[in-house]
């Protein structure tokens, strides 16, 4: 009961003293292909449509690493899959590649609020479990429910602005979107378990896409 009273306080008082990571006006503080990635009605916009990609490639956020956050965001996505990296690091800066913990969404019905890891250890917790990652498995072992999938689903508004809210505290990662927490994890694989790292948001390649980001604001936690 003491841990739900401690999510609920974060989430409700979340946005005080946060930073705002996006000034709305341009990509400042922010790394990425020009040619993927603007601003566009007051939102960070990154599209496939016109110069599709053969390898996921990630808009990163350049003024420095996060380690225990509280981070709100709102996505709008149509078509395709995308996500918010964090205590990630880059892999290919070249092509602006990055690996790490993944916020996972998209314009379909069965990944968004996942834990994906980002060239790493592939999906984590699936939506609505509570999992434990094992030190020497390195493998996810689900502990509880947060419920339904497809019920969390239903909270989840196709090609509209969704509030996707991460909680990153030590060993134990929380997604929620819209209020509804998508999963919990504890990562007890000590030699995988990024405590710090880089964030970014990500264009996936296949069919076009188009993702949006506003109101991305960061709380620092103790």
């Amino acid at each position: 009961m003491q841990k739900y009273f401690w999510v609920v306080l974060l989430l409700a008082g979340g946005l005080a003293h946060a930073e705002n990571l996006f000034n709305g006006k341009d990509l400042t503080g922010w790394g990425g292909n020009s040619a993927l990635w603007s601003v566009k009605d007051g939102s960070i916009t990154g599209t496939t449509k016109e110069h599709p990609i053969k390898e996921n490639t990630f808009l990163i956020y350049t003024n420095g690493p996060v380690d225990d956050f509280e981070l709100h965001a709102m996505y709008k996505i149509i078509g395709g899959n995308s996500g918010i990296q964090y205590r990630s690091k880059v892999v290919n800066s070249n092509n602006w590649v990055v690996g790490g913990y993944q916020g996972d969404f998209e314009a379909g019905k069965t990944y968004s609020g996942i834990l994906y890891e980002e060239r790493g250890r592939g999906i984590l917790a699936k939506r609505g479990e509570k999992v434990v990652i094992k030190e020497d498995t390195g493998k996810p072992e689900v502990v509880g429910s947060l419920g339904k999938s497809e019920d969390i689903q239903n909270k989840i508004k196709n090609e509209d602005w969704n509030e996707y809210v991460i909680i990153a505290k030590g060993n134990h990662l929380q997604h929620f979107i819209n209020g509804t927490q998508t999963i919990d994890c504890i990562d007890e694989q000590a030699s995988k378990a990024a405590k710090s790292g880089i964030l970014a948001l990500q264009l996936h390649a296949g069919p076009p896409m188009t993702v949006q980001f506003k109101d991305i604001r960061i709380k620092p936690l103790k």
